[in-house]
Formats: C-alpha cells, sequence, structure tokens
C-alpha cells in the first residue's frame, strides 16, 4: 500500500496565496511549512503504509525540505491540472492500492489513513470529502486497471467531487472522513480553535455503486 502526499516547494508566494492575502504572506508560508512538516512526519513513520512525497515544481524533487523525515522518498508530480498529475501518478506508482491526500489538511492523522485503507479494500475508489464540495483524499485499488476519473473536473470549486464521482459512475466508492484544508484566516482560526480534535468516519456503508 502506497500514500502519495502532494506538496508545492515551500516558498514564498508560492503557496498559500490566498491565506496569505489575509494574514501576510510570511505567516502564510510558516503554517504551510508547518502543515507539510507535521503530516510528513505523522504519516510517514506509520509502517503499514509507504509514504511517498510528490512535489511541484518537478526540478525541486532533488531538494531537501527541512524537518521532513529522513528517507522518504520524493516524486514529480509532472505537468497539467491537478487531475492530470493525480493519473500520472496513480499510473506510474508500483503495483497496489494507493491514496493521494494533500499536504494542507491539519487535522489528518494516521487513523484516517488507515480507515481509508480499510474501506478501498471492499471498494474499487474511496473520497475523503471536504466541506466546500471538493475532496481532500482520493485512493484507488489500481486492480485489474486503473480507472481513470478525473477528466472535466470543475477543480478549486463547489463541483470536483460531484464531478469525480460521475466519472465513478458503475464503480464501488468508497467514503472516508470529512476533512478540511485551510486556504482562509477564518479556517485557520478555526483549526486553531479545534485543534487536536479528529474529525472520523462516520458509520456508514463501506461502499456504494455509484
Amino acid at each position: 500500500m502506497r500514500l502519495v502526499i502532494m506538496a508545492k516547494s515551500p516558498h514564498l508566494g508560492r503557496v498559500k496565496r490566498r491565506l496569505g492575502r489575509e494574514i501576510g504572506d510570511v505567516a502564510s508560508i510558516r503554517f504551510y511549512r508547518s502543515c507539510l512538516a507535521h503530516t510528513a512526519l505523522r504519516l510517514a513513520r506509520d509502517p503499514r503504509w509507504r509514504t511517498v512525497l510528490a512535489i511541484d515544481p518537478d526540478r525541486d524533487v532533488a531538494g531537501r525540505f527541512s524537518a521532513l523525515p529522513a528517507g522518504l522518498a520524493c516524486v514529480k508530480q509532472g505537468k497539467g491540472d491537478l487531475g492530470r498529475r493525480m493519473q500520472r501518478l496513480f499510473a506510474s506508482l508500483p503495483p497496489g492500492p494507493t491514496l493521494i491526500v494533500g499536504s494542507d489538511i491539519p487535522a489528518l492523522r494516521p487513523i484516517h489513513i488507515a480507515e481509508a485503507f480499510a474501506r478501498l479494500g471492499r471498494a474499487d475508489a474511496v473520497l475523503g470529502r471536504a466541506p466546500d464540495g471538493g475532496y481532500w483524499l482520493i485512493g484507488l485499488k489500481r486492480t485489474p486497471k486503473v480507472l481513470a476519473p478525473f477528466a472535466r473536473i470543475r477543480w478549486s470549486g463547489p463541483h470536483a467531487l460531484a464531478d469525480t464521482l460521475a466519472n465513478l459512475k458503475g464503480m464501488r466508492v468508497a467514503f472516508a472522513a470529512t476533512l478540511s484544508d485551510v486556504d482562509t484566516a477564518k479556517e485557520l482560526r478555526l483549526w486553531r480553535a479545534h485543534a487536536g480534535r479528529f474529525i472520523l468516519p462516520r458509520a456508514a456503508p463501506a461502499a456504494r455503486l455509484i
């Protein structure tokens, strides 16, 4: 089993620009660096899966980010929109169930990843909903073939999850926890107010036929 963390190089002005407009670029990049480091440290140490860091831009894949676990495998995301980059990762990694997550989800813990892998075991795909209509996690079993769920997705809006589910029609789709990334000052305040609390998966059927 493999877990892919998608990350942008944590450089000023490259990440969390919306958050930066509200709280300042320095505070925004400090939050992102901390979130990326803690996500990698929490998840890469778990022996139940192998963790890979997928980096954008590709030229930075040979670099080392501070506070990341030693020996963490790094790969290129490649060109194209988010869907093309995720599809490339699903297609290029060695066989086996694979999850892809973002690097800016401060509530994310190993328990969420373990639950997602467990649900993927009884489904063709697994998704972790986000409150804004998108999703923070997608996983594919990748057997007998790699599914292609990313055609015509309206990214960065309220339709990303619905569009992806439409592409998975006829497949067994499971749902993991609902978690949120942090893009605004309000979301950052809410996270700090509830830091340390988990949002666990609901006790719902593990999968359903879309």
